[in-house]
């Protein structure tokens, strides 16, 4: 297995209010952990919460005595809300944070996927497949018919996520179990990405045979912000070698 991951502000924001994990080593009874949080709130709340709630999730991993990967990814998130509205009620400043959070673990060829709100995770090779779906308004509309995916990519009200992190008592996951097939690249990502560089062009720079793993994954981050760098931008990319699993 080989990993990399970058972070950036982008060109707009004055803070970065993104934040990750990756561990390909064995955490908990888990074999390996990966995690993109994408925080909300004014002042310095987004930034708390999405690192709040990564590192609550990470300790929570670690203690928890469950051996199935959902059943402790369940387990950690909502541990996770709960923890993140607590501190909101005690810190006034703070109330109204909350955080978008995908989370994904690799065991054998198989990939189990967490999310709440809209950053994303995607298995690239020769197609890109988005395995998660966004909990945004712009896609209750897509569902709905009521718009198109490519009017969804500018719509005004993009940013309006309908699950978050800290957002409600009880927090909705959804799950994903998916295969991961020979030449698949796993990639979670925040919205900054995704809203700032088109998926066939993401894929052709993960498809690239004459660029490391880390240049891609920082040609990526660089076509985020050339192409207006309107948001923080995290890019968390896995490549599984199929051969060794």
């Amino acid at each position: 297995m080989e990993t990399y991951s970058l972070t950036d502000m982008g060109v707009t924001r004055s803070m970065n209010q993104d934040y990750f994990f990756t561990s390909d080593e064995p955490l908990g009874h888990l074999p390996n952990l990966f995690i993109v949080a994408d925080g909300m709130g004014g002042h310095k709340a987004g930034e708390f919460a999405s690192r709040h709630t990564v590192e609550t999730i990470v300790k929570g991993v670690k203690k928890c005595r469950k051996r199935d990967p959902e059943a402790i990814l369940q387990t950690a998130i909502t541990t996770a809300n709960q923890a993140l509205r607590e501190y909101a009620q005690d810190h006034p400043d703070m109330r109204g944070m909350g955080t978008t959070v995908v989370a994904a673990v690799l065991k054998g060829d198989r990939l189990i996927v967490a999310n709440v709100g809209d950053s994303r995770l995607y298995l690239v090779g020769n197609k890109m497949r988005q395995v998660t779906e966004d909990h945004s308004l712009v896609q209750e509309l897509v569902r709905m018919g009521e718009i198109t995916k490519e009017q969804a990519r500018n719509h005004p009200d993009k940013n309006i996520i309908t699950r978050a992190i800290g957002a409600e008592k009880d927090v909705d996951i959804d799950f994903f179990h998916v295969k991961v097939r020979e030449g698949d690249k796993i990639l979670l990502c925040s919205d900054g990405l995704t809203n700032m560089v088109k998926n066939s062009e993401i894929k052709g720079i993960l498809n690239r045979e004459d660029l490391s793993l880390a240049e891609k994954v920082e040609l990526l981050v660089d076509t985020a912000n050339k192409n207006g760098g309107m948001d923080n931008i995290t890019v968390v990319v896995v490549d599984p070698i199929i051969d060794e699993v």
